[in-house]
């Protein structure tokens, strides 16, 4: 079955995936907050090489796509989390897959 643009169904669902998790980011960003919820910072430290512009990018592309969650709470000054929603918990399967996919690559590519 073929959508509007000529694309097999198949194929679109794929690309409408890849394009919510695309970058080298977004994917650690979700393993990260998959433990709990966490602040700007914490996840800046934890995630290695991100810049904060990056990582604030890559925030508010999850959020758009109903990933995670922003929640800011009125102290001062305001304090901002971030926590994956049920939907973006549905990847964990994708990310268990990728671990195990990645392990065997790596033992395959360079014997560790």
């Amino acid at each position: 079955m073929l959508n509007r643009e000529g694309c097999p169904e198949n194929v679109l669902a794929i690309k409408d995936a890849l394009d919510a998790l695309e970058g080298r980011w977004k994917l650690l960003i979700l393993l990260s907050l998959s433990e709990r919820k966490k602040r700007f910072k914490e996840l800046s430290r934890e995630i290695y090489g991100i810049t904060d512009k990056t990582l604030s990018k890559e925030l508010k592309l999850l959020e758009a796509n109903k990933l995670i969650t922003r929640n800011v709470q009125s102290t001062f000054p305001p304090t901002v989390e971030y926590a994956i929603t049920a939907h973006g918990k549905s990847i964990q399967i994708v990310l268990d897959a990728l671990y195990q996919w990645g392990t065997k690559h790596r033992k395959e590519i360079i014997g560790k």
